[in-house]
């Protein structure tokens, strides 16, 4: 019983440092453009000498 009074405080503490970190990338647009990088990667630029 003692290693569930102290495993499940974890387990819900990394589940919200999880959800923070997600609604974090969210506010800072990470998700914005998610078919520009698809294409982005077939496109074949040209090195400069």
């Amino acid at each position: 019983m003692t290693g569930l009074a102290l495993l499940i405080p974890i387990a819900l503490g990394m589940g919200l440092l999880g959800l923070c970190a997600f609604l974090w990338s969210m506010r800072a647009g990470q998700y914005d453009d998610m078919d520009g990088a698809a294409a982005r990667i077939l496109i074949d630029e040209e090195d400069a000498p």
